[in-house]
């Protein structure tokens, strides 16, 4: 039986083993343990609508239980028709975010937030992941100065750093502002750090530029809670490499000088340094990006619980430095007219269309350049995915497929074939026999997801699985399975 082990296709699972990570190692992060592939068990994606219009690619999300009593959640990838590719199930509680394609010296990766909220709901504690095609973790990113990093921003940059988010704790007095004197308040902070060394090269805290008496969250009256009023969620690069910083709870804007720390601007919220023009007022948002040289896209929540105007909206808004007024290009919204009380982000695709997660919702849709819905999906009740994304990935496990199988009692045997990750295989081939060194083809079957259940006429003694490119080339094969 050939060997064929160019892993482009889709399961990196294997029985019992400990899968030691290029590079995992060199960062003190300790080799996930990978579990049979029947104990995999991705939250299922329906698709709602599709069409042939959208764009190709995959669909990275992070399923979280948030209802949910049971069930697995970690970073996924599926296919257009929902049916997983990859799947990394997570251990002791943990959890994932904003689980995307980056790149990385010069080539694709997976990067996403893998951690706890031992605090507060909505405030992580834990590192970022870097991993590569083969899906070997080869970064593990940690925040500086004695801090941990957040789950809601990991952006890497073209000059081998990331920016992460940070929430940190500090005593103060809120008193003047309707809270405890013996208070806590998050500090939101902004850390460049070096992906290589784990340098920090830049960090900017909320405290030192935001007033308190800027946030529309109510300070909480128990002294133990701390009082998270800016809630810093996304940090981008303008287009001349100063940085855009979200604060939800200041429903703000800020221009940070990326040398200086200051801010160069604000929009939104209570000191707006721009007029806002009609239809550009946000409230609880997410994701801000530059979407042009003077232009924002923004993931308008309208929400943080009770309803500021809703519906959630993604909005374009256009800055006019001169005049220092912000007008309305475009927006657009769910036909259901969806109402996100938190999280989400809108992702612009190479033709012209807007990937959208909607966050707290647990929906994911596509829209074409004028508008039009031409993808939805959701993931079961009792879940969410803190962000959600359409990319090319072409992924390449270290590991063979493997295979396993199932007496059915009426000589017929079900054959599971997995390939964790993998995303050439077009076919699979199901090889039985008397024994491992006399097996033929009896079937091909379609790939069909991540576990693809073949069940063929057969009680042999053994039986194997070869993964089949769209040319019919052998690019990976299992080790035999006994009955």
């Amino acid at each position: 039986m050939t060997q064929a082990h160019r892993a482009s296709g889709c399961v990196r699972t294997l029985i019992g083993l400990v899968i030691a990570v290029a590079g995992e190692l060199a960062v003190g992060a300790v080799p996930a343990v990978h579990a049979a592939g029947a104990d995999l068990q991705p939250p299922p994606v329906k698709v709602l609508l599709s069409s042939p219009a959208a764009a190709s690619g995959l669909v990275f999300l992070t399923p979280r239980r948030t209802t949910a009593p049971s069930g697995q959640q970690g970073p996924e990838i599926v296919d257009a028709h929902g049916r997983p590719v990859w799947f990394e199930p997570l251990l002791n509680g943990d959890q994932a975010t904003d689980f995307r394609v980056q790149r990385y010296l010069g080539k694709p990766v997976l990067t996403w937030w893998q951690g706890t909220n031992p605090v507060a709901r909505g405030v992580g504690v834990g590192v970022d992941k870097v991993m590569n095609s083969s899906y070997q973790v080869i970064a593990t990113v940690h925040a500086g100065n004695g801090l941990d990093a957040d789950q809601h921003e990991f952006v890497l940059t073209p000059r081998g750093t990331a920016l992460i988010t940070v929430y940190h704790a500090v005593p103060m007095d809120l008193s003047a502002v309707g809270g405890p004197a013996n208070g806590e308040v998050f500090d939101g902070i902004v850390q460049e750090v070096d992906v290589a060394t784990g340098s920090v090269l830049f960090e900017w805290h909320s405290l030192a530029h935001v007033p308190l008496a800027d946030s529309y969250l109510a300070p909480p009256a128990a002294a133990t809670t701390p009082w998270d009023y800016f809630h810093i969620n996304s940090i981008n690069l303008d287009h001349d490499q100063n940085l855009l910083v979200s604060a939800r709870h200041t429903w703000t804007i800020y221009k940070v000088d990326r040398h200086t720390g200051d801010v160069m601007w604000r929009l939104g919220g209570k000191h707006s340094d721009f007029s806002l023009g009609a239809g550009t007022h946000f409230a609880w948002q997410h994701d801000v990006h530059p979407a042009g040289p003077h232009t924002l896209r923004i993931f308008d929540n309208e929400s943080n619980g009770t309803p500021a105007m809703p519906p959630t909206r993604v909005l374009w808004i256009r800055l006019d430095g001169p005049t220092m007024t912000a007008t309305l290009e475009r927006s657009l919204e769910h036909p259901a007219a969806l109402l996100v009380p938190s999280q989400g982000n809108a992702q612009p695709l190479d033709n012209g269309d807007t990937f959208v997660g909607w966050g707290a919702l647990g929906r994911l849709s596509e829209f074409d350049s004028d508008g039009n819905l031409i993808f939805d999906a959701t993931l079961p009740s009792g879940y969410d995915s803190y962000r959600s994304y359409r990319a090319t990935w072409d992924g390449e496990p270290d590991s063979p497929p493997i295979a396993t199988r199932q007496a059915n009692g009426d000589a017929t045997t079900t054959v599971h074939a997995i390939w964790n990750g993998a995303t050439e295989v077009a076919q699979w081939r199901v090889l039985a026999g008397p024994d491992a060194s006399s097996l033929v083809e009896i079937t091909t079957a379609p790939w069909n997801g991540l576990d693809t259940s073949i069940t063929v006429t057969t009680n042999a003694a053994e039986i194997a699985v070869e993964a089949l490119d769209i040319h019919g080339h052998v690019i990976g094969s299992s080790e035999p399975v006994g009955a």
